[in-house]
């Protein structure tokens, strides 16, 4: 499908990559953007409808759902990091917390609007994953966890919703160049470039995404046990 006259739903939409893909979509001559975010008073994109949605809240999926049921396009962005790993007396919270947004919430935008995708033609759906959904880092466990459950979510979204006609990307990415991965060190993958890969798999029909180089490395090193071994950040 052709982000030219797409109606776009993205997620978490008022800062961030959100932001960024929200600018995108309207640069690329979408008809219409509803940019979604616990409070829509915060988005600040000029030609943007403002929308609200917990991703964590499914009555505020299904309202979104209800609102905007002209939606083709359905970018599931939102997402947290918090520090911390699983093993220690707080990561059951750790993990539940980043579970609820990363994992669950994107359930929640999926289950509201794959009726809408349906209706409309089938559409496209892109959920934003991470380089980490394959291997692991002790810092950020529960994160790295919740990454990798998307990703599994993912896979099932995409082969179920599959026979209604819509395309379900999966993209996976390094840091990317935004306030959630300011404290990390190493290089970082400009928000505009992964808006842009997104995008253009949506229209070429391209079902999986490796914006950067470490996403390509990290999916090839699956095949070597590398999710065996904790990611050391330098």
């Amino acid at each position: 499908m052709h982000i030219e006259n797409a109606v776009v739903l993205v997620t978490g939409a008022n800062r961030g990559l959100g932001r960024v893909f929200v600018q995108t979509a309207l640069a690329r001559g979408a008809r219409k953007v509803y940019a979604a975010a616990r409070q829509p008073d915060t988005v600040d994109v000029d030609g943007a409808v403002p929308l609200r949605l917990d991703v964590t809240r499914p009555q505020d999926a299904a309202a979104a759902a209800a609102l905007a049921s002209d939606v083709t396009l359905v970018v599931n962005n939102a997402g947290i990091s918090l520090a911390g790993g699983v093993a220690g007396a707080d990561g059951l919270e750790v993990l539940r917390r980043q579970l609820d947004t990363n994992c669950l919430g994107l359930l929640h935008v999926a289950q509201a609007f794959a009726p809408v995708l349906r209706a409309n033609g089938g559409g496209a759906m892109v959920n934003i994953l991470s380089a980490l959904s394959w291997v692991n880092a002790p810092g950020i466990g529960g994160y790295c966890v919740s990454k990798a459950a998307a990703w599994g979510l993912t896979n099932a979204l995409r082969n179920e919703l599959r026979g209604q006609g819509t395309l379900v990307v999966g993209l996976h990415a390094g840091f990317i160049d935004t306030d959630m991965a300011r404290g990390f060190p190493g290089p970082k993958t400009p928000p505009a470039s992964v808006a842009a890969q997104a995008f253009d798999a949506v229209q070429a029909g391209q079902e999986e995404v490796l914006a950067d180089e470490p996403a390509r490395h990290a999916q090839a090193a699956l095949g070597a046990g590398r999710y065996l071994q904790a990611l050391a950040f330098k």
